[in-house]
C-alpha cells in the first residue's frame, strides 16, 4: 500500500517544491499519495500546481489532493511534514521592528531571543491542533517538523502530545559540514563526523577523513584568512574549540557577546535584521513561481535528497539505513543537558523507525552554552503549557542576547508591546499584558 505524505503549510511553495523534488526522485516513492494543506486558498492552489509540475518533471505519478480542511488532510496519513509559519511576513516584521525600538538587535529571530519566543507562542496553538487531529485520524503517523523555533516546538509537543512520534528536522548540520569541507578542499563524500547539541547550536565534535582529524586543516585555513576570522562562528570556534552548526547570523543571537556591541557587529560583519529581507525575498519568489506556473506544465527539479524528510520517508519505507541529525526530546541522550527538552543528536533510520543515538557528555563549555540556550526554550514552553504570562517575561529575561542588551523593566515593557501586537495569534491565557511591573520586595 502506497504511503500518504501530508504537507501542512504547503503554501510555503519553494520549500514544498524542494521537498517534493527530493521525494519524487526516489523511484520507490514515485506513486505516493501527496496531500497538501494550507489555510490560504490561493497559496494552496499554487502548491498543487507546483506538485503536479514537479511530478511531471520527475516522471512520477503521485496521487495529489489539496484541501484547506486540516483534519481531512491528515486522515490516514503516514507522514506529516510541518512547514507552517503562523502570522507569515507581517508577524515577522513585528518581531523585528518592535524590539528595534528598544535598541535590541536581532538577525534571524526565529529560534530563541524575543523573536523566537513570540514565534513559538504563535505556533504552539496550531501545533496543539495538529497533534489533536493526528491523535484522532492518524495516531501512528510520524510528524516531521521543520517549523522554527525547532527546540521549542519539539519540546512543546512532548508536553501536549507525549505519544506522538516526532522528529525535528533541520539542514543546518548538513550544510555546515558541506561548507567546512569546501573551506579545506576535502570532498564531503570522504568525511565522517559526529555532531550534537541543540538545534542551531550543535557542535562538530568529530570531523575526520580516513581516521585523520580535519580540524588542524581548518585551523590553517583560518590562520591564513583574516576575513574568515571576521565571522561569529569562526570566532566561537577559536575560543571554544568546537565549530557550531549554524550560520554566524544565527549563532550571534544565542550568546551575550556580540549583538549589543556596535564594534563587534562591525568586526564580525553582522547583518542586523537579515531575516526580514529573507522573508521579503520569499514573497517575491512566491510571485515569480506562481507566474512561471501560468506558462508551463513542468518545473525543473534538483535531485540529490539533501533534505532530511525525504530521506526519513525513504528509509522507513524501504529499510535503507541512514544516519541523520534529528531533534528529539532528551532522555539521557546528552547526559549534561536537562532531560525533557529537545536536543539534536545523530539518529539512525531504518525499516523499524528512527533511533536517536546516545552521545553522553558534551564538552563542558559547549554544554554550558546549550544550557543557556535551553533556558528560554523551557520557560517559553512552560508559559504556554501553564498559561502563565510571567514565564514569557522570565524567558526573555534569561535569553542571552536580550539580557545583555536591555534592563529587566525594558524587557517587560517589550514583552507587553509584542503581546498586544500579536493579539489573537497567541495562546488565550497569554494575551493580557500581565505585567504591571512587579513590586520590589526587600
Amino acid at each position: 500500500m502506497k504511503p500518504t505524505i501530508v504537507i501542512i503549510g504547503a503554501g510555503s511553495v519553494e520549500f514544498t517544491r524542494e521537498l517534493l523534488g527530493d521525494i519524487l526522485s526516489f523511484p520507490e516513492l514515485g506513486a505516493v499519495r501527496v496531500v497538501l494543506h494550507d489555510i490560504d486558498a490561493e497559496r494552496l492552489e499554487t502548491a498543487e500546481a507546483i506538485t503536479r509540475a514537479t511530478a511531471r518533471a520527475a516522471g512520477a505519478h503521485p496521487e495529489v489532493l489539496a484541501t484547506t480542511d486540516r483534519r481531512r488532510a491528515l486522515d490516514g496519513a503516514d507522514y506529516v511534514i510541518n512547514v507552517i509559519q503562523v502570522g507569515m511576513h507581517d508577524a515577522t516584521v513585528r518581531d523585528f521592528e518592535i524590539p528595534a525600538k528598544y535598541g535590541l538587535n536581532q538577525t534571524i529571530g526565529d529560534t530563541i531571543g524575543i523573536g523566537g519566543i513570540f514565534r513559538g507562542l504563535r505556533t504552539f496553538p496550531v501545533l496543539a491542533g495538529i497533534a489533536a487531529d493526528m491523535a484522532q485520524v492518524c495516531p501512528d503517523a510520524w510528524l516531521l517538523n521543520y517549523t522554527n523555533p525547532m527546540a521549542m516546538n519539539v519540546s512543546y509537543l512532548h508536553h501536549v502530545a507525549p505519544r506522538l512520534k516526532v522528529l525535528g528536522l533541520c539542514h543546518s548540520v548538513y550544510w555546515t559540514m558541506v561548507g567546512l569541507c569546501e573551506l579545506i578542499d576535502v570532498p564531503y563524500e570522504d568525511i565522517s563526523y559526529w555532531s550534537a547539541g541543540v538545534n542551531h547550536q550543535a557542535w562538530v565534535l568529530r570531523w575526520e577523513r580516513g581516521g585523520q582529524n580535519l580540524y588542524p586543516l581548518l585551523d590553517q585555513r583560518i590562520a591564513a584568512d583574516p576575513e574568515l576570522r571576521r565571522r561569529v562562528r569562526v570566532d566561537m570556534y577559536r575560543r571554544l574549540g568546537y565549530y557550531p552548526t549554524e550560520t554566524s547570523e544565527h549563532s550571534s543571537e544565542y550568546v551575550p557577546w556580540y549583538l549589543h556591541d556596535p564594534d563587534e557587529v562591525a568586526r564580525l560583519r553582522l547583518n542586523i535584521g537579515e531575516y526580514v529581507a529573507i522573508s521579503e525575498a520569499n514573497m517575491t519568489e512566491y510571485g515569480r513561481v506562481r507566474a512561471q506556473l501560468a506558462d508551463t506544465e513542468s518545473l525543473p527539479i534538483d535531485t540529490g535528497s539533501t533534505e532530511y524528510a525525504p530521506q526519513v520517508i525513504h528509509s522507513l519505507e524501504t529499510g535503507t539505513r541512514r544516519v541523520i541529525s534529528a531533534n528529539v526530546v532528551n532522555d539521557g541522550l546528552i547526559t549534561n543537558l536537562p532531560d525533557g527538552v529537545a536536543v539534536e543528536v545523530p539518529t539512525v533510520l531504518d525499516a523499524l523507525g528512527a533511533h536517536p543515538m546516545k552521545v553522553g557528555d558534551l564538552p563542558p563549555q559547549c554544554a554550558a552554552l546549550n544550557r543557556g540556550f535551553l533556558g528560554p526554550v523551557d520557560l517559553t514552553v512552560r508559559a504556554a503549557v501553564n498559561g502563565d504570562p510571567r514565564l514569557v517575561r522570565a524567558a526573555a529575561m534569561v535569553d542571552p542576547n536580550t539580557a545583555a542588551t536591555l534592563s529587566v523593566d525594558r524587557i517587560w515593557d517589550l514583552c507587553d508591546e509584542l503581546t498586544a501586537a500579536h493579539g489573537d495569534l497567541l495562546p488565550e491565557p497569554l494575551r493580557s499584558p500581565a505585567s504591571a511591573h512587579p513590586d520590589v520586595v526587600n
